[in-house]
C-alpha cells in the first residue's frame, strides 16, 4: 500500500543531483512498478512507467513529467586538505556556510562547508557574503586523506535529514522536485482504481535543473498527445507575497502562459472547481522554467499544461511544502485523466474558452 510520506522521506534522503540520478531512479522505479505495466530507462537516464488504458488501439497518451534531479554540489580543486567546489543547478551562496554535506568521493564522506573569518577577508570584502569561490569544505582529514579519496568533479550533496513540521508541512533539500514525483505516484496509485482510456505514461525526468535533457527527449521518444509537468513554485512566506508566489496548503497551482494550452488550462480549472479542489492560478507570463517547455516544442508541438506545487526557500538545503497540496495535485491529475474521452484531442481547441 503506497503512503506519501515515507516514500518522499526515502527518495528526499537520497542523492541524485543532475546528470547522476542513478541513487533516486531505483528507488522510484521500485516503488512505481506495482502499480503500472511497463518500465524502462532512456538513454539520457530518465524512468519511463508505462500504465495502460482501457481504451480500444490506437490508444491516446499523456505524459506526466517531474523532474528527478536536484541541485548540489562538484569538486574542483584540494588543498591544504579543504575542499573547493562549484555549483550544480544553483544554490544562493550566502546560505551554504555551516551547511552539512556528503562528498562523494572514493567513499561517502561528512563535511561542513566554512568560509574564512570576515575580518580575515580584505578590506573590500569585510561585511559581504562570501562568494562561492571563497567557500570550502572542511571533512577533518589530513590533506593527504582528502587527495587520496577526493577528485575534481566528485559529488557533494546536503545531508540534511527529512523534516516534519507543524501540521502537514514537510521538508528537505530536493522537494524541488521531488515533491512532484510525490505526487505523480499519488495519480498512479489513484489511477488504479479508476477505468481510464488513456495511457498514462509516469516519466521522472533527469537534468532539469542544467539542461532539460529528459524534457526534450522523453516526449521525443514517447510523443504524447498531451503533456503535463508538474513541478514546484514559489510559496509564499515573508518573501514573496506578490502573484509570483502562492499559499501553502491552498492546493496546486494551474500554470498560464506562453507554456501553457489554453484549452487544457481551462479544462483542468473547470475540473478543479466541480470537485472542490483547492487550487490557485499561477500567472506565467514568460518561459515557465519547467519541463512544460521543451515538452511543447518537441516535434511539431504538444499541448501541455503545468501543475505547481508551492515551496517555501526553494533552491536551499532545507525546502518546505505541505503534503496536502501533493496529494491533491495527485488526486487532481488522476481525475482529469479519467476523463479524458478518446476523441478529446478532436474537442480541444488552443483558444477554447469552457
Amino acid at each position: 500500500m503506497f503512503e506519501l510520506k515515507p516514500f518522499l522521506k526515502k527518495i528526499i534522503d537520497l542523492p541524485g543531483l543532475s546528470g547522476f540520478e542513478d541513487p533516486v531512479r531505483e528507488v522510484i522505479a521500485e516503488t512505481w512498478k506495482p502499480m503500472v505495466d511497463k518500465i524502462t530507462i532512456s538513454k539520457v537516464g530518465s524512468l519511463h512507467a508505462l500504465k495502460r488504458g482501457r481504451g480500444t488501439d490506437p490508444r491516446k497518451r499523456i505524459l506526466l513529467a517531474a523532474h528527478m534531479d536536484s541541485i548540489g554540489l562538484m569538486v574542483t580543486d584540494t588543498k591544504d586538505g579543504f575542499i573547493y567546489f562549484t555549483e550544480i543547478g544553483g544554490y544562493d551562496a550566502r546560505i551554504l556556510p555551516g551547511q552539512a554535506v556528503t562528498v562523494h568521493g572514493r567513499k561517502d564522506l561528512p563535511g561542513v562547508i566554512g568560509k574564512p573569518p570576515d575580518r580575515l577577508l580584505p578590506d573590500d570584502q569585510k561585511g559581504n557574503p562570501a562568494k562561492v569561490e571563497q567557500l570550502f569544505i572542511d571533512t577533518g582529514l589530513e590533506p593527504a586523506q582528502v587527495i587520496k579519496l577526493v577528485s575534481p568533479g566528485d559529488l557533494i550533496s546536503m545531508s540534511q535529514s527529512p523534516l516534519e513540521l507543524g501540521g502537514d508541512y514537510f521538508g528537505g533539500h530536493s522537494m524541488d522536485d521531488r515533491a512532484s514525483v510525490g505526487a505523480v505516484t499519488v495519480c498512479l496509485n489513484e489511477l488504479q482504481k479508476m477505468n481510464h482510456s488513456w495511457d498514462v505514461w509516469a516519466v521522472a525526468t533527469t537534468q532539469e535543473e542544467e539542461s532539460f535533457a529528459g524534457g526534450f527527449t522523453s516526449p521525443f521518444e514517447i510523443r504524447p498527445d498531451i503533456g503535463i509537468a508538474v513541478d514546484v513554485t514559489f510559496g509564499k512566506g515573508t518573501e514573496g507575497k506578490d502573484y509570483r508566489s502562492h499559499p501553502l496548503g491552498e492546493g496546486p497551482a494551474i500554470g498560464m502562459g506562453p507554456n501553457v494550452h489554453t484549452g487544457l488550462y481551462r479544462r483542468m480549472l473547470k475540473l478543479a472547481e466541480q470537485l472542490d479542489i483547492p487550487h490557485n492560478t499561477e500567472v506565467m507570463p514568460r518561459h515557465s522554467g519547467t519541463d512544460a517547455y521543451p515538452m511543447q516544442v518537441v516535434q511539431e508541438g504538444i499541448p501541455t499544461l503545468t501543475m505547481g506545487i508551492p515551496l517555501r526557500y526553494m533552491h536551499s538545503p532545507i525546502e518546505i511544502a505541505s503534503l496536502k497540496d501533493i496529494e491533491r495535485c495527485g488526486h487532481l491529475m488522476a481525475e482529469f485523466i479519467a476523463r479524458l474521452e478518446p476523441d478529446v484531442m478532436d474537442k480541444i481547441q488552443w483558444d477554447e474558452k469552457a
